[in-house]
């Protein structure tokens, strides 16, 4: 929507140096003065009022417009009635400075080329006010004046999970390969978690190990592809109770399979370190770079990485007996970091079993069962060996690869998985993708692709602010952008509506180079 501004058009007084007065017509526009016309110069006050009344009949005749006579109204009572005027005639006043910027960010990636203005209503909707999608439908009406009702916004997610889905990830996709430069050379994967507000079962809500630590409800997996920079590139979602190494290479073969792409790099963390995961990856001919268990290495290598030197800034190699790499590196910040999480986690030991008994549900809890020994299955004790035998590993780290990188760049590339984990961040946290609360496969699907679109919305939006070097983050422009208003003012007269989008406080202000990057 192009943004026109109200020019407040008034007749003006004006005195001269000889003693005269000249009467005319003045624009004010973006605080400036500008005269249009002039009417007349008068010597006595009757002849004044004269011009006045001839001035307001040019802007009528001339413009269409009812003279806004603010500061050259002739009286206080005047200057009132004008005012009145104005504020009767204001067809609405919307907060929808968030989704000015947020429809034109949607459109410079392509969405707009998805045949359906709900899809639209829904992706604004949730980066600006995440909420189910009956309290959706009452925000869209209530600050956005858009009449989207519940049971087309259901109809929609039909739609959106049977003939839409596909679509917008080749948008998306075709739109990050046009801002890297037509080709992506990492890929990064990881899973969550997204949980119900159920306990219902089926095909594809169960319960599992939650990330979120919800131990009953039921959930899904997400599983996320994200190439340099977190852009998103592709998402599957499986059943709740999915081991989430399996997960990985369906996802990678399906996105090589639909987009035709081979000449990329794979990049995941040990958790998917597993035989079968790296035999489909070779199989496959993909190129790796995942985190090693060194801990669980044969005889031979154990001694090798237990022999190396402590110190930070050296990179160690060993070829495996494929031929993969093994990378090792040694950061006495992680030693610390590891010899402070141990010592923590044997403070709770010592907590949780004071009384030297076990019960089930504790010894299960993930990272317990490795410093206790259990005799006669219910007497536990903390055992020392093995927390000395934890110890000699402080701060070592390991990944292979079957790449031919430096080792330093295997270690970079490895570390820029964060920008899948902080993809899920700001997925759970700004676009709260959970808790779900469809019940029906297709939505469900519908909901994550939704999010999905949201995600690649909130991306593109942060490259750029941070292209524009406006050095604030993409919710704090939300949260501004969601203060500022639009008038719309109704010209009786001209038959047209006039509009204005208001930046009155030094931080909406701060947003105007967005604004107008966008010419908005």
């Amino acid at each position: 929507m192009r943004i026109d501004y109200i020019c407040v058009m008034f007749v003006r007084r004006k005195k001269n140096r000889s003693g005269t007065i000249s009467v005319v017509v003045v624009d004010k526009h973006g605080g400036k003065f500008k005269e249009l016309h002039t009417i007349g110069i008068a010597t006595d006050e009757s002849e004044v009022d004269d011009l006045c009344e001839k001035g307001r009949e040019w802007i009528k005749e001339h413009l269409g417009i009812v003279e806004l006579d603010f500061e050259g109204a002739g009286n206080k009572a005047q200057e009132e009635e004008h005012a009145a005027a104005v504020l009767a005639n204001i067809d609405s006043i919307l907060l929808n400075g968030a989704k000015l910027l947020l429809d034109k960010v949607y459109d410079s990636i392509g969405f707009n080329r998805v045949d359906d203005g709900i899809l639209r209503s829904l992706v604004v909707a949730r980066l600006c006010q995440p909420m189910s999608k009956m309290a959706t439908a009452e925000y869209l009406k209530s600050h956005f004046d858009e009449d989207v009702n519940l049971s087309k916004i259901y109809r929609y997610l039909d739609k959106l999970y049977n003939t839409q889905q596909e679509a917008v990830q080749k948008i998306s996709v075709g739109h990050t390969f046009s801002i890297l430069g037509g080709r992506v050379e990492m890929l990064f994967y990881d899973v969550t978690s997204l949980y119900f507000e159920s306990f219902r079962e089926d095909n594809l809500r169960s319960p599992g190990f939650s990330k979120d630590g919800k131990t009953v409800e039921t959930q899904i997996i997400l599983g996320l592809l994200v190439c340099e920079n977190g852009y998103p590139l592709s998402y599957s979602i499986f059943n709740g109770a999915q081991y989430e190494s399996n997960t990985m290479i369906p996802i990678i073969d399906d996105f090589k399979l639909r987009f035709g792409l081979d000449d990329f790099i794979v990049v995941a963390d040990s958790g998917f370190m597993i035989k079968r995961n790296i035999g489909m990856i070779r199989s496959g001919g993909y190129k790796f770079i995942v985190g090693s268990r060194i801990k669980k290495s044969d005889a031979d290598t154990e001694r090798w990485l237990l022999s190396l030197p402590h110190e930070d800034g050296l990179y160690h190699e060993r070829i495996l007996d494929n031929g993969d790499r093994l990378i090792v590196s040694y950061s006495s910040k992680r030693a610390a970091k590891d010899a402070l999480n141990r010592a923590k986690g044997v403070e709770r030991l010592k907590k949780a079993f004071a009384s030297g008994r076990v019960t089930k549900d504790k010894i299960n809890r993930r990272g317990y069962g490795k410093f206790l020994k259990i005799d006669n299955d219910v007497r536990v004790s903390i055992c020392q060996d093995k927390i000395d035998e934890d110890e000699k590993w402080d701060g070592l780290k390991g990944y292979v690869t079957n790449t031919l990188l430096p080792p330093e760049e295997v270690v970079t590339q490895y570390h820029g998985l964060w920008v899948v984990e902080r993809a899920f961040r700001i997925s759970k946290g700004t676009i709260e993708t959970r808790p779900i609360f469809h019940f029906t496969e297709r939505r469900i699907e519908a909901h994550v692709c939704l999010c999905f679109v949201a995600y690649k919305v909130y991306k593109e939006l942060e490259r750029i602010v941070t292209e524009l070097k406006l050095e604030m983050s993409v919710d704090s422009v939300l949260k501004i952008a969601k203060t500022i208003t639009t008038i719309r003012l109704r010209l009786p007269l001209n038959d047209k509506v006039m509009v204005k989008t208001m930046m009155l406080t030094p931080d909406q202000r701060a947003l105007k180079p967005l604004f107008d990057h966008f010419g908005v």
